[in-house]
C-alpha cells in the first residue's frame, strides 16, 4: 500500500491520476500545504467501515435479537387536551 500526497490542485488538474492512486492507497489532499482530506477506493472504504460493530453487538445482546417484533396495544383513551401557552 502506498500513499499518496496531492494539492487541492493537482487534484483538480487530474482527478484521474487520484482515482487511480486510491487503487493502491490512500490519497492526501492538501490545502495550503496541510492535509485536510483523504480520498480513498470504495472497497478500502468498506473494510474500514466494516470494522465497526453493530449496536446490538455494542450493548452485548444476545444475536438475532434485532429480528424480534415487539407490537405494544394502543390506549382506548384519547389523548387529552395539550396547554401550549
Amino acid at each position: 500500500m502506498s500513499i499518496t500526497t496531492l494539492s487541492s490542485r493537482d487534484l483538480n488538474a487530474d482527478l484521474g491520476r487520484a482515482k487511480r492512486a486510491a487503487n493502491d492507497g490512500p490519497v492526501i489532499i492538501t490545502d495550503h500545504g496541510k492535509p485536510a482530506h483523504v480520498l480513498l477506493s470504495f472497497s478500502e472504504y468498506q473494510r474500514i467501515i466494516g470494522r465497526q460493530q453493530r449496536v446490538v453487538d455494542e450493548l452485548g445482546l444476545p444475536p438475532g435479537i434485532e429480528d424480534i417484533d415487539i407490537e405494544f396495544p394502543r390506549s382506548p383513551e384519547m389523548p387529552g387536551q395539550v396547554d401550549l401557552s
